[in-house]
């Protein structure tokens, strides 16, 4: 029997977290994670360095790492000078680095977990939301069975549990509006329907929501600007081989 949290009726999905990802099996899946891993991706591919995603920033990174010649982004709070962490802002600052591995417990390991499952996996943030959908529009129209699905990543309470991120629901939003396909399902409209309701109030919305005024607290109001350019970047990271680089 079919799942009925599968959105297998519909051509476009948008579920949250990993066990959505699990749930809502897409041939393509948009992970978004806007405040930081996926705005961070684009950044980064902005600047032509290669992401590695990693579940862990552990002693099992380091080696990772070490495999691929990367630089390891280290914690927002941990980055000196040179270093490079989830902020957006110490990517742009980077120089001389071709290969980043970047840990983050909720983007960088649903896009590891959806990769292993075989889907093509791209990174979405509100940077790259037109760029992205006309991508994936270009595959829709040359594979009419194509799925699709958005998922996005959230955040965690302290207990572990997901907390849905009303940022993650407006990138997954902004891109499923942009969207040439029939057939989306009713969690995804839901999905554009948020984005559209706030599209002419950003960044100033992104600033007020839970996620902006939690970095804003600790000090990082320049990673909310950033992750607030809507539609800036041209690229669309594409996660191959372990790896996240710009679509060709």
């Amino acid at each position: 029997m079919t799942s009925p949290y599968a959105q297998d009726e519909y051509r476009v999905g948008f579920d949250w977290g990993p066990v959505g990802a699990k749930v809502v099996a897409g041939n393509l899946v948009a992970v978004v994670d806007v405040l930081s891993f996926t705005t961070a991706v684009t950044v980064a591919v902005d600047q032509g360095i290669d992401v590695y995603p990693y579940r862990w920033r552990d002693e099992t990174a380091v080696a990772y790492a070490k495999q691929y010649d990367a630089q390891l982004a280290v914690g927002r709070s941990d980055a000196g000078p040179g270093d490079i962490s989830l902020s957006p802002v110490t990517i742009r600052q980077a120089h001389g680095v071709e290969r980043l591995v970047l840990p983050s417990p909720n983007g960088s390991t649903i896009s590891q977990q959806l990769s292993d499952s075989g889907a093509t996996v791209i990174a979405v943030s509100l940077r790259n939301r037109s760029a992205a959908a006309a991508w994936v529009n270009e595959r829709c129209a040359e594979e009419p069975d194509l799925k699709v699905v958005a998922i996005a990543a959230g955040e965690r309470w302290t207990d572990g549990s997901l907390r849905p991120a009303v940022e993650d629901l407006w990138g997954a939003g902004g891109f499923l509006s942009a969207l040439q396909v029939d057939g989306l399902s009713p969690e995804a409209r839901a999905a554009v329907a948020a984005y559209e309701a706030v599209a002419d109030e950003l960044p100033a919305l992104l600033y007020d929501c839970a996620g902006g005024r939690e970095l804003t607290q600790y000090g990082y109001p320049d990673d909310v600007a950033i992750a607030a350019e809507v539609d800036t970047s041209q690229f669309v990271p594409v996660l191959r081989d372990g790896k996240m680089s710009a679509s060709t």
